[in-house]
């Protein structure tokens, strides 16, 4: 695989780990400690912060904010302008009016697992957890765990339909089952989980 390419725009701090065949582009900013893996698109002007961890072939498209210390899986697509927040309680101040330091509070993080997508300007409010190949409407912002094949929007973000792993909304079959269209893989619904039951060949 070819080596990493990186922009000359781009800002790097030392100790930064970025797999072959990723690219950083203009005006990115990638902070120290950051994983990024194999394969992977760092859009114009995004920003990954200290720690972050990058699964291979992940997306993560212009201006998107991803704040330590969110932890990404494979094959992730982040969309422009989004926001991974890291402060459940922020403040500039203490109450004694002296400027916060990295010191008065702890980071938490967003976690996005396999196959999943945040769409444009979405804002995932920390902690939580958005599941494998979930979809998350551009605008929306989401302040509770989403669960695997989900489709959410609003705001707050509440589930409104079933995604396949081709992103596509899936087609109700039965009571409880579900296919997707594109691909021919089965799902079974028990409450509000989804399971994939069998996968097209």
């Amino acid at each position: 695989m070819a080596e990493p390419r990186i922009l000359p725009s781009a800002d790097l701090d030392d100790g930064v780990t970025i797999g072959d065949g990723s690219s950083i582009w203009h005006l990115a900013q990638v902070r120290g400690g950051a994983e990024i893996g194999e394969n992977v698109i760092v859009g114009r002007g995004a920003y990954i912060g200290s720690g972050v961890h990058i699964g291979d072939n992940c997306k993560i498209q212009n201006y998107a904010l991803v704040y330590e210390p969110a932890y990404l899986e494979n094959g992730v697509f982040i969309g422009p302008a989004v926001v991974l927040t890291n402060d459940t309680f922020p403040r500039a101040i203490n109450p004694d009016g002296t400027s916060k330091s990295a010191h008065d509070w702890e980071p938490v993080g967003v976690t996005l697992r396999e196959g999943c997508a945040i769409g444009a300007r979405a804002v995932c409010v920390a902690p939580v957890t958005v599941g494998r190949w979930a979809t998350v409407a551009a605008g929306s912002v989401v302040t509770k765990d989403v669960p695997d094949f989900a489709l959410v929007a609003g705001v707050p973000a509440k589930r409104i339909k079933w995604v396949g792993r081709s992103g596509f909304p899936l087609e109700q079959t039965g009571d409880n089952t579900y296919v997707d269209p594109h691909t021919g893989d089965k799902f079974m619904q028990e409450g509000e989980t989804l399971t994939l039951i069998e996968e097209a060949k």
